[in-house]
């Protein structure tokens, strides 16, 4: 292991630049190394990317990723053309028949080091026989949540990576996602069918991100409390809402007010939406008022602000999300605008065309969101607890710090430690997710969230410690 710390230190400070790796990169790299399927668990921008990377420069290649975005696995292949870190080509829907042969050719004859596809394209016969015969040494999952049905990005296709992987014999797999709750890294593990494999949970707390949330009484005082922040915060910025006409209707009042910004959302056409992004990417575009269409593959370092004018559906939602600001280390802000009433709209998207489990789970979720936006102690330490991060002192940057809150010394979380599994009488078992004000949130394996009064659980017999 020292010889392997020390080569991949000399790699990617020779090769790729990096000064130092951050604690996640390097704990996933030598689990690569030493042959262990790998989930790696880090926030937007925090360098998953430079895992396999540089792992292949240690190994060799090939490597295939699957990546859900055409958008995103261009921006993956010019990543690795800049860094020099190999050859990289990829096979989706926009190329022609005989760029698609060509790159298998690449492939086959050893002229590739990496090749991004889309889970889309294990549907074609002929995919899965040309990577069968180039014999990878490494299959990355990017986006691995999508693989997730309780996650908030699942995509069907996902579900058949498992297979894929079994049929290319099971080379090493690297899953990456930016954000999952414990639940889902075990459905990850799960369905992706991964060996021994090592979970790298590293870096969430993103500490340049000042947290608030502001309460209104009435959508008239909403609108206008956001558009005076927009003005007055430094740009570019990015804003969430829930609806494309909700989108549509706040860029056009911002433009009114003389700022230029531009709405994105799903039912725009593929070019305007990419013309869009782009303009915003290159700094043309100050403000860009978005649903969450607006999300895999977004890396702008010098975001100075997401506000959300509608609540997230989750808190891992929520989190990826504001994840885009200051991925400069700058300052930067995130705020969301908050009427316990918009709660309503969440939950009626959370029932729609599911069976029971999964609408009992989803409502759990928003629960989760409406926790976050009506804490009174610190809002860092309660995503942070519900990624599964210990986090016990004041973060002194967001709202209920600055007001002077203190994260006070809880007896329910002596009785019920946080990531301790617990058993309810009627629910099950679950995992311990947080504790505020005598108080223990609890994520059950069969419904959701739930919080209950410690002491009144423990003196009805209701909870107890698993096992």
């Amino acid at each position: 292991m020292i010889v392997k710390r020390s080569r991949i230190a000399r790699i990617a400070r020779d090769d790729f630049g990096f000064d130092a790796l951050r604690p996640g990169q390097a704990a996933a790299i030598r689990s690569i190394l030493d042959d262990h399927d790998t989930l790696a668990v880090m926030p937007t921008g925090s360098g998953k990317s430079a895992i396999y990377q540089i792992a292949a420069a240690l190994e060799g290649g090939p490597v295939v990723v699957v990546s859900p975005l055409i958008a995103l696995q261009r921006d993956q292949v010019e990543a690795v053309e800049e860094l020099d870190a190999g050859e990289a080509a990829l096979v989706n829907s926009t190329i022609s028949a005989g760029e698609r042969r060509d790159v298998f050719a690449d492939l086959r004859a050893g002229d590739l080091d990496f090749i991004f596809l889309a889970p889309e394209q294990f549907a074609h016969g002929d995919t899965l026989a040309r990577l069968t015969e180039a014999q990878p040494t490494l299959v990355v999952v990017d986006e691995a949540h999508c693989i997730s049905e309780w996650g908030h990005d699942f995509r069907p296709e996902y579900l058949e990576l498992g297979r894929v992987i079994e049929e290319l014999g099971h080379p090493t797999v690297l899953a990456l996602t930016a954000t999952a709750s414990p639940p889902i890294r075990e459905e990850i593990v799960t369905r992706l069918g991964m060996r021994e494999p090592r979970v790298v949970v590293r870096g969430f707390d993103r500490p340049n991100i000042w947290l608030g949330v502001e309460r209104f009484a009435d959508e008239p005082a909403k609108q206008r409390a956001l558009l005076e922040r927009v003005a007055a915060e430094p740009q570019p910025g990015i804003i969430y809402a829930a609806t494309r006409r909700r989108a549509e209707d706040l860029a056009a009042a911002l433009r009114e007010q003389g700022i230029p910004a531009r709405h994105y959302h799903g039912g725009m056409k593929a070019a305007e939406r990419e013309e869009t992004q782009r303009a915003f990417m290159e700094d043309e575009c100050p403000v860009i008022v978005a649903t969450t269409a607006f999300g895999m593959g977004i890396d702008k370092p010098n975001v100075r602000f997401v506000f959300h004018y509608d609540v997230s559906d989750s808190v891992d939602a929520y989190y990826q999300e504001i994840g885009r600001a200051g991925r400069d280390g700058e300052p930067a802000r995130a705020i969301l605008f908050y009427r316990p009433e918009d709660l309503g709209l969440r939950r009626y998207f959370a029932a729609g065309g599911k069976d029971e489990a999964r609408r009992e789970f989803e409502r759990s979720r928003v629960e989760m969101m409406r926790g976050y936006a009506e804490v009174r102690d610190c809002r860092r330490e309660y995503l942070l607890n519900y990624f599964g991060e210990e986090y016990d002192d004041p973060c002194c940057n967001c709202d209920n710090c600055d007001a002077g809150v203190a994260v006070a010394e809880d007896e329910a979380a002596q009785r019920f430690p946080l990531n301790s599994r617990v058993v309810h009488e009627s629910w099950g078992e679950g995992l311990v997710q947080r504790h505020e004000g005598g108080k223990v949130t609890v994520l059950f394996d069969q419904v959701g969230y739930k919080s209950l009064d410690a002491d009144y659980a423990v003196a009805q017999g209701l909870l107890a410690p698993a096992g």
